[in-house]
């Protein structure tokens, strides 16, 4: 099974379709652009879901819910909001389906035209700052620390399964706040819940930072990010947090009367991640021989199969995992008996192996005669014969263990493919073998785009934490003075 696995190294475009669908994560639709999140891709999801809904909360936001649909005049009352998403929405112009007059099937009632078109949710700002406009009045009021798990729909042209669909799962924080200051807190505040969820659940190491003016979110004062260097040695933005400033309180009209009686608007954030998140856990740690899943996020952390050749001895075996199996579970861990009598125990651990499971155990007669089990751990592919006894204390060492040195190897990839780089030719040879490029910009758009038309290579972000270099230099491009050093990569 993992044989049918295209290798990194020969494509690594295909090797990441084939894990997607081999592994039974998502598989397209009959809907041009949308997918289907299998069971085993949606539980995974529903781990990040579960750790970051209490992390949200945890920081006193509490969840809701508002409309998929969108009037669609009010998108148009923040103007760089509306043309940042104008060419990505969906339409509805009608409400109705007729029988088709002129042969089989169905078709649009034209009588059925809706008095103003609605959008399907792109993003919900506009819906959310025109509801907050009935709930604010006063200080009183303030802070609302709204989030919503939801769907949204933003018609790409190319798409790949969970790094870009026209349909896809997210998470958006919507909050109001009576200062600038406590909306720009609430900004950093929760772009470092994501680094914490990234770096310490999904075991990805990322850097926190600023947008560049020309990156931002569409409406947005400042766009805060965390980015994370995939093993092709692309970056892949994993979430963001914005700082909305006053814009859309001012565009519906939210203010609020201030402890001395005056009437001030309202300050904005939005932030989220989405289903993006699935992507980025295979790109950052899958190998050859398939996915492998941080023990925090994987479905299932131990999957036991049991080697036999008689009626008697897989009996005996079961019934010794089913044993082991509740000493496993009273120490916390999701642990699955593969006992499927149809499959060898060679073709088995090639599809956990696929599926990224964190460790494996193997018992067989001898293994029961020794009080012994064969522990194998996904990561490094190493395997051991330890004693059954203590089984469940050293199962969570090991997932412990794991869960670390994941975390330590995309850590060392990371940085050793964090560059400096001070010349232009240098660059654009260096960008070619991907990596962060740390180097010198002028702080000009006109500088951005252009390195964007030559090279295809972004502003990931201005590194607030990682990488943070300030000093005096000269911009690769142009030459003129520099105060610091942004990260530069191509990107998904």
């Amino acid at each position: 099974m993992a044989k049918e696995v295209t290798k990194r190294s020969e494509n690594y475009s295909q090797w990441y379709n084939d894990l997607v669908v081999k592994a039974d994560l998502a598989e397209a639709s009959a809907v041009r652009g949308c997918m289907v999140i299998k069971p085993y891709g949606y539980a995974i999801w529903e781990k990040m879901h579960e750790t970051l809904d209490r992390m949200f909360k945890e920081t006193g936001h509490q969840n809701a819910y508002f409309p998929l649909f969108i009037p669609k005049s009010f998108l148009s009352r923040e103007a760089e909001h509306v043309e940042g998403f104008a060419k990505e929405c969906a339409v509805v112009t009608h409400h109705r389906l007729m029988t088709n007059p002129d042969g089989p099937g169905v078709v649009v009632d034209p009588s059925a035209r809706l008095e103003e078109e609605l959008v399907v949710r792109p993003t919900s700002e506009t819906i959310i700052w025109n509801t907050y406009k009935n709930w604010i009045t006063s200080w009183r009021d303030l802070p609302i620390l709204c989030n919503q798990w939801a769907n949204v729909v933003r018609w790409e042209m190319r798409t790949r399964l969970f790094l870009r669909t026209a349909e896809f799962l997210w998470q958006e924080g919507h909050t109001a706040h009576a200062t600038r200051q406590e909306a720009e807190e609430e900004t950093l505040r929760m772009v470092n819940v994501y680094a914490d969820f990234a770096r310490n659940t999904m075991a990805m190491p990322v850097v926190v930072g600023h947008k560049s003016p020309n990156e931002r979110f569409a409406g947005a004062v400042d766009t805060m990010c965390i980015e994370a260097l995939m093993q092709d040695g692309k970056a892949l933005q994993a979430g963001t947090s914005h700082f909305l400033g006053q814009n859309f309180a001012k565009a519906f009209d939210v203010q609020y009367t201030n402890k001395e009686g005056q009437q001030e608007y309202v300050w904005a954030t939005s932030w989220g991640v989405s289903t993006r998140l699935m992507g980025a856990l295979i790109m950052a740690h899958g190998d050859d021989n398939g996915l492998v899943l941080p023990p925090k996020l994987a479905p299932i952390q131990v999957v036991m199969v049991p080697i036999y050749k008689s009626d008697e001895e897989r009996t005996a075996i079961l019934d010794r995992m089913d044993q082991l199996k509740k000493e496993l579970e009273a120490h916390g861990h999701t642990v699955k008996i593969d006992d499927r009598d149809t499959l060898r125990p060679g073709f088995k651990f090639a599809e956990w192996e696929l599926k990224g499971v964190p460790v494996r155990i193997a018992i067989g007669p001898r293994d029961l005669q020794n009080g012994t089990v064969e522990l194998a751990r996904r990561d490094t592919l190493e395997k051991s014969s330890v004693s059954q006894e203590g089984l469940g204390k050293r199962i969570e060492e090991l997932l412990s263990d794991i869960q670390d040195n994941i975390y330590a190897k995309a850590l060392k990839f990371r940085d050793d493919n964090i560059i400096k780089v001070d010349t232009w030719d240098d660059f654009t040879e260096k960008i070619e073998k991907g990596g962060f490029l740390l180097c010198h910009w002028d702080g000009t758009a006109e500088t951005e785009e252009k390195i964007k038309e030559e090279t295809k290579a972004t502003i990931r972000c201005i590194p607030i934490d990682t990488a943070v270099c300030e000093e005096e230099g000269k911009c690769i491009y142009s030459g003129k003075p520099s105060h610091r050093r942004v990260l530069f990569a191509r990107s998904y």
